[in-house]
């Protein structure tokens, strides 16, 4: 048997330990560990088991380096770092399985069982990473986007497959950033949409595909870095090896590396150190509405300047209004700028299919004569300004409609999205309703996240015969339906846009005493509803010091109204 010995300085340097290794058989490729138990380890202990790969020990000739094959060490007996990606647990296993130990507490060959302990110690550490590290799913996010749009029209988007910049970015290594710009309301998120599903089609599995969108209106998905930890989930979910950087540090740290103060420093090298694995294949990182990324921008702005100067290989698409800190930041040789604006002729026909294709639906479902379906399709198209925005708002409009008066009630909406907007909130102030929908309004104007409906109950006061009929508010916010939208029970701004013109119109009375007036009413309110909804065991617990997330909410929720 060879034996090598690795000398580890203790904490304060006074003494030394000695490792007696097994390296018996190392040249053709087996593992070792340790155990902790002179009497051999079984059960619990090898819980304390950890991964190592290429594994390099001090001897008194020259170092030796273990194979490849996982070996498993200690935690607190010694101190190795992994120096190369963790394989698959399951190779890890039948790897380990059989292989004898020698430590200074003496042998022990790990059995299947051992090691089926030590497979499901470290799975359970991966998901628990994963699971702190995830702030949303950007595919679920993708979805929840295309759906409340109507879903992803291909005849919108597909212009930019044959774009010239687009090209050039795609087949060029020197221009791996592909900035896309452009006003509110132009298509930008779906746009990108349609890039990622035909970048997905074109790649398949040969290529890494990592985006996120941003929306103001959500805290959870409005921050920097928000952003890298849905890029960096959407990485090491689809290549599990790629969890080492991340759990490098996270073992150390827990959840608290994702959240406290120095989470965006540690998110930048965990990032950037994913993007320089030489393992990582073919990568494209997509990042919508930078300019909703409302903290952290600038240092966001950088890092993306940074490293897609740094890898070129690894090729970037974001999006953003026509801000000049954004421009100003990303401005370089390896930008490709693509402004909408500029490409009015290939935005205003893939609007065209738009307007198209919501009139075709409009006069399936309200059965309207050809002559109406004419009227309003040529109305749309002379009026849009290439909008998108603009025209799903008057087709949704169209659609609460009686057929009879839907070409009266087109020739009011006006040209442009602020017009519209205007004319959207007198609609609101003159309804029999006005009162409860500005309050409504002006909650949602400042709210940190969207809010389901047991939470606008507490939050907006409205009269007693409304607040517990969830019919009544249906119809309440069908009002706003021009700047609010309900998704799965959740009340959202229909774009961003919405949401400032409220805040920016001061003349529409949605916030008359001013946005500070609304915070202090808000929390005002929230007091109240945790008075009102908290009690000592809300959940019928019963034990003290139980894990909270294993806790089960009964339903229905008696937390639900008051979660904000």
């Amino acid at each position: 048997m060879q034996r090598t010995e690795y000398a580890r300085t203790s904490v304060d340097d006074s003494d030394e330990d000695t490792i007696i290794l097994d390296l018996s058989g190392a040249g053709q490729g087996n593992a070792s560990g340790f155990s902790n138990n002179d009497h051999g380890t079984t059960g619990s202990a090898v819980q304390s088991f950890v991964p190592l790969v290429d594994l390099t020990i001090s001897t008194t000739s020259s170092p030796t380096q273990l194979p490849t094959s996982p070996v498993y060490a200690l935690i607190n007996t010694i101190d190795i770092k992994r120096t190369s990606p963790l394989p698959s647990l399951e190779v890890a296993a039948k790897n380990i399985a059989g292989y004898e130990a020698t430590s200074p507490f003496g042998k022990h060959t790990a059995s299947a069982v051992e090691t089926a302990q030590i497979v499901q110690s470290e799975t359970s550490l991966n998901q628990a990473c994963l699971r702190d590290l995830r702030t949303t799913n950007p595919h679920h996010d993708k979805d929840r986007i295309q759906n409340t749009n109507g879903g992803l029209l291909k005849d919108s988007y597909r212009w930019i497959l044959d774009n010239e910049e687009f090209q050039q970015w795609q087949n060029n290594q020197s221009n791996c950033l592909l900035w896309i710009r452009g006003d509110p309301g132009k298509g930008k998120t779906m746009l990108l949409c349609g890039i990622i599903d035909e970048l997905t089609r074109l790649f398949g599995d040969s290529a890494n595909i990592s985006f996120f969108f941003c929306q103001a209106t959500d805290a959870r998905i409005n921050n920097a870095t928000a952003v890298l930890r849905g890029l960096i989930y959407s990485l090491v979910k689809k290549h599990p090896s790629l969890l080492s950087h991340v759990k490098s540090q996270y073992d150390h740290a827990g959840k608290a590396l994702f959240e406290d103060i120095n989470a965006w420093n540690a998110l930048s090298r965990i990032f950037t150190d994913i993007l320089k694995d030489a393992t990582l294949l073919s990568t494209y990182l997509i990042i919508d509405a930078l300019d909703e990324c409302t903290t952290g921008l600038s240092p966001l702005l950088d890092l993306i300047a940074q490293v897609s100067s740094a890898y070129p290989q690894r090729k970037w698409i974001v999006s953003s209004r026509n801000w000049p800190d954004i421009e100003e930041r990303l401005d370089s040789t390896n930008t490709a700028p693509i402004s909408l604006e500029l490409n009015e002729a290939s935005v205003s026909e893939a609007v065209s299919k738009f307007i198209q294709h919501k009139v075709h639906y409009l006069a399936k479902v309200k059965k309207y004569s050809d002559e109406t379906r004419h009227t309003i399709r040529r109305h749309l198209s002379s009026n849009s300004q290439g909008t998108f925005l603009w025209v799903a708002l008057v087709c949704q409009d169209l659609d609460r409609t009686s057929r009879m008066h839907a070409v009266r009630k087109l020739e009011a909406f006006p040209p442009g999205l602020n017009a519209l907007y205007g004319r959207m909130i007198d609609q609101v102030c003159n309804s029999e309703d006005a009162e409860s929908c500005k309050r409504i309004l002006a909650v949602m104007s400042i709210v940190y996240r969207p809010i389901a409906f047991d939470e606008l109950a507490y939050l907006v006061e409205l009269p007693n015969d409304l607040s517990s009929d969830s019919e009544a508010l249906s119809e309440i916010i069908a009002i706003c339906g021009s700047f609010l939208t309900v998704r799965e029970d959740t009340i959202i701004f229909v774009h961003q846009s919405a949401k400032e013109f409220l805040l920016r119109e001061t003349q529409t009375g949605v916030l008359p005493g001013g946005i500070e007036a609304e915070h202090h009413t808000l929390f005002s309110r929230s007091l109240k509803a945790m008075s009102k909804t908290l009690r000592r065991d809300i959940f019928q617990v019963k034990f003290p010091g139980f894990p909270i997330e294993k806790v089960v909410p009964p339903s229905p929720n008696p937390l639900a109204a008051a979660q904000y």
